[in-house]
């Protein structure tokens, strides 16, 4: 590897660039022009370490990164990736990469210039939790165009940002706050409209998502065994397709209830070409809004479950919360251990299960009378 000065004349000026001349891991001579000595040598010296583990690229047969982030949007839109995740991953290469890294060279990256990406996200405007979907969905991209041999390594990889639990640090999940009570559990019960019980119940009882409930056909609901079959899903705008993971498509248990409750429901359930168990009037996919206006909040409200206690105020949750309750209830009262809450609930890791439900496995009078026993140790020594 040879750093050499280059002149030329340009409309009667001297004009001078450095070039570092040299042969990558495979033996092909590259060149590469810098405007000082300092930025020829401080490449140089990057270069030959690459070379020497066979990590490099050469920058003139390097795609951008937009190129190789649209490359692997055309690898998952050809994998069959749902709707939803595609347009995720197209808007954050429009609106967060290209903006700032898209004509940049693969081969130019490095981990310092990744950090600095992140920076400017960040002065931009954008979350923590934006950032974090888009410095993941970069990763991939990288490493897809890495399996391709369009990047000897992934300088993104060693990338991370701090932690946070996504509800804007407000600690544990508690009932009454982010998920309802058993008492406020009750009342849904007591006060769902016939037309909507079956929904509620098995909700309530089954922690399924929302997508997995608007989606659920009635081959996958076993009343004699008493199993519900998650198998597929509904996106939000109702296309049908396999669970997000692998570790969605899981078996449930049924209580009593939603046994009985599906059981009054199938004879007066619309029927579709689907067959869905929870459609609308026209036997399709439930719309999103359909089920928070016009179902889950009016029956918050005839329970008063609302911000202030009134009628008239704001819905207290989300339907989301019904997970967390559900979970709550399998954690207290059938004594399930972390990896049987993880299968059921379709967590795709049980490290999920732990940042969301480890607080409600713990034994608060256990640990009471485990420090009563430490007091006891050290005043009797």
């Amino acid at each position: 590897m040879s750093i050499r000065r280059r002149t030329w004349i340009r409309r009667g000026i001297e004009r001078s660039a450095w070039v570092v001349d040299y042969f990558d891991q495979i033996g092909k001579r590259h060149i590469k022009t810098f405007r000082t000595r300092k930025e020829a040598d401080n490449w140089a010296v990057n270069a030959r370490h690459e070379v020497h583990l066979g990590t490099h690229t050469a920058a003139r047969t390097s795609i951008t990164v937009a190129k190789c982030f649209e490359q692997w949007i055309e690898h998952c839109e050809a994998e069959g990736l749902e709707f939803g995740t595609i347009r995720q991953r197209r808007q954050h290469l429009r609106l967060h990469v290209a903006p700032f890294i898209g004509r940049e060279k693969l081969s130019d990256l490095s981990t310092p210039r990744i950090h600095k990406f992140d920076a400017e996200l960040r002065d931009a405007g954008r979350s923590i939790a934006m950032r974090r979907k888009v410095l993941t969905n970069l990763k991939t991209a990288i490493s897809f165009a890495q399996g391709r041999g369009e990047v000897a390594q992934n300088v993104a990889r060693g990338v991370s940002l701090r932690k946070e639990d996504g509800r804007g640090n407000s600690g544990p999940l508690r009932a009454g706050v982010d998920f309802p009570t058993k008492a406020e559990l009750h009342l849904m019960i007591d006060n769902v409209r016939a037309k909507d019980r079956a929904l509620i119940v098995t909700a309530i009882f089954t922690g399924m998502r929302i997508s997995e409930l608007r989606g659920l056909p009635w081959r996958d609901v076993d009343l004699v065994a008493g199993t519900i079959h998650v198998r597929q899903r509904a996106d939000a705008w109702g296309r049908i397709g396999a669970p997000k993971s692998k570790a969605g498509s899981r078996d449930i248990p049924l209580a009593p209830m939603v046994v009985n409750a599906l059981r009054l429901w199938r004879p007066v359930c619309p029927a579709g070409k689907i067959d869905l168990v929870f459609p609308n009037r026209h036997g399709r996919v439930q719309t999103l809004q359909n089920l928070r206006e016009r179902v889950f909040v009016p029956l918050q409200k005839s329970c008063c479950i609302t911000i202030d206690g009134e009628p008239t105020s704001a819905a207290k949750y989300g339907f989301h919360a019904l997970r967390h309750a559900a979970a709550s209830l399998f954690i207290a009262h059938l004594g399930w251990t972390p990896k049987r809450v993880q299968t059921v609930m379709g967590h795709s890791s049980i490290r999920m299960t732990y940042d969301l439900y480890g607080h409600l496995f713990e034994d608060p009078e256990a640990d009471r009378e485990a420090m009563k026993k430490i007091e006891a140790a050290v005043v009797a020594a």
